[in-house]
């Protein structure tokens, strides 16, 4: 037996000295921006790292817990000179960093009292694929958006660098969440994004759908009334929330129609039912002729 388990032992043995080495490397806060909703984003930087959209790394606090280390997905891009991470306060770990950054105190804090950060990575996920693709459907439900985040901002730089040499030429973004004021700072750049593309004369490159799963009787009145108005209530994008949940088949059916003889890539961050839904969708969407449409469906769950 010890001739099978020596080898995968030797392995992992190196690779977690690799993480151990990585995790001592000298990570610097460089700034701590507060978010509505007991949210909070760390910018930091780190001497020899290099990320791409949409990977995740582990991150651990010393003042909070010398043990513990939690995953967050990076929701900087790779143009940034900075990564950076969302992270909302949920718990008594995240409560602790929440304090230890001093976001519990009104006045201004020193760069020299913030804490010291560990982090491991970053690691890869399936949202490294987009580039791949010339018309791409993302869709993130509730903290799933965050890598998206990342994606989002790098096709935008991409776009602004060099858009002729750019193969993804059109994005469908789905949102679905209980509750948009949750994830409020997503919304920001949703609405920095559709402004500037307005700016260039191509707001349509990039096509969003925000549903709100979990709403009641007020909301759907409050919906009705505020309708009619140039800018969505609630996220104060020009696209209008929509309520209910999307009808999957309806919507493959309207992008197959739309992009004949392509090969669509599929990506998602959500629970496993909505996984095994796109699955079902993207197979029964697909031709059976080489040349016809293709849905490829990539997932990652939290």
């Amino acid at each position: 037996t010890w001739k099978w388990v020596v080898g995968p032992m030797f392995l992992y043995l190196c690779e977690r000295l690799v993480r151990f080495w990585r995790s001592q490397q000298k990570v610097v806060i460089t700034k701590v921006v507060i978010h509505p909703f007991k949210t909070i984003e760390l910018q930091m930087m780190k001497k020899g790292f290099k990320m791409e959209v949409g990977q995740y790394i582990f991150v651990k606090c010393p003042a909070v817990s010398k043990l513990e280390w939690h995953p967050f997905t990076l929701t900087s891009a790779p143009e940034e000179d900075y990564f950076s991470i969302h992270v909302r306060i949920v718990g008594d770990w995240t409560e602790g960093l929440f304090n230890a950054c001093g976001c519990d105190k009104q006045e201004f804090q020193e760069a020299w009292k913030l804490p010291k950060i560990a982090v491991d990575g970053p690691f890869g996920t399936a949202s490294e694929d987009v580039f791949s693709y010339e018309t791409v459907m993302l869709v993130g439900a509730g903290i799933g958006v965050t890598p998206f985040a990342s994606v989002l901002k790098s096709v935008w730089y991409k776009y602004c660098h060099d858009a002729t040499n750019l193969k993804l030429k059109k994005i469908y973004f789905y949102w679905l969440c209980r509750d948009t004021h949750a994830f409020e700072w997503f919304a920001d750049l949703l609405q920095s994004l559709e402004a500037q593309m307005q700016e260039r004369n191509n707001a349509e490159f990039l096509s969003y759908n925000i549903y709100l799963t979990g709403w009641d009787e007020s909301q759907a009145t409050h919906f009705v009334v505020h309708h009619d108005e140039e800018k969505d209530v609630i996220t104060g994008l020009k696209q209008k929330t929509l309520y209910g949940r999307p009808n999957w088949e309806n919507e493959f059916k309207t992008i197959a129609g739309k992009h004949p003889g392509s090969r669509i890539g599929v990506f998602l961050c959500g629970p496993e039912g909505l996984a095994d839904t796109l699955n079902k969708q993207s197979i029964s969407n697909s031709e059976a002729d080489p040349r016809g449409v293709h849905f490829i469906f990539n997932k990652e769950n939290f």
